[in-house]
């Protein structure tokens, strides 16, 4: 089967742009992982949607590459120290500007995952909202549940253990038993024996003094 080649034009079904938006991102990562580990080069990308959402991917630290890169475009306009002091002055500024821009929209996405300030969004949004909450409590719930049946598993193995251990000692106390049991038959037994032999000594005895005509 021949693979049809796709028209690069803008996508109008909004479904359908967004499945190849995220595909096509995740090649764009791919790609840009695999000439950084083969090639060992700095890679930094960085996608915005076309609701505005953040994508980014870096071999290293992003916020190294950007000024590596600010660098490298400034240093052929440097002629002098104040210049260059200055630059970095202006570097450090957008910098800060930017992730403070990153920070305030990291903490909309998350009160808006808190269930805060969703008056603004549109029902896509709101879509997307819905499954990124329903995955975070889908993988709460399975991990929950996996720590659930450890606990149940570890509680039955302690249970098989008390009762192996509770099996012993009743097997000790029976075979302690046994032995008190036969030493108090045997301390019974030598008791008799003595009555008996005293008994027959004196029938002897008797018989004997009977014997001579001595009188009782």
């Amino acid at each position: 089967m021949v693979r049809q080649k796709i028209q690069i034009k803008k996508i109008d079904n909004l479904t359908a742009r967004q499945v190849t938006f995220s595909k096509r991102r995740r090649g764009l990562f791919k790609k840009a992982h695999e000439l950084s580990t083969l090639c060992d080069a700095d890679i930094g990308l960085i996608v915005f949607s076309a609701t505005g959402k953040l994508f980014e991917y870096s071999s290293s630290s992003m916020m190294q590459l950007i000024e590596k890169h600010k660098m490298h475009s400034e240093r052929d306009n440097m002629d002098s120290p104040e210049q260059l002091q200055s630059s970095n002055l202006q570097s450090e500024k957008k910098t800060y500007a930017m992730l403070s821009r990153e920070f305030v929209e990291k903490n909309r996405e998350l009160r808006q995952l808190h269930g805060e300030e969703l008056q603004g969004l549109g029902l896509e949004e709101l879509m997307k909202l819905e499954k990124l909450v329903e995955g975070g409590i889908s993988r709460v719930l399975k991990i929950k549940g996996d720590k659930f049946m450890r606990e149940i598993s570890s509680l039955k193995k302690k249970e098989a253990q008390l009762q192996e251990e509770n099996s012993q000692l009743k097997q000790q106390s029976e075979a302690r038993l046994n032995e008190v049991e036969g030493q108090n038959a045997i301390e019974q037994g030598h008791s008799t024996d003595s009555i008996t032999n005293n008994r027959s000594y004196n029938d002897s005895d008797t018989s004997l003094k009977l014997g001579l005509g001595f009188p009782y």
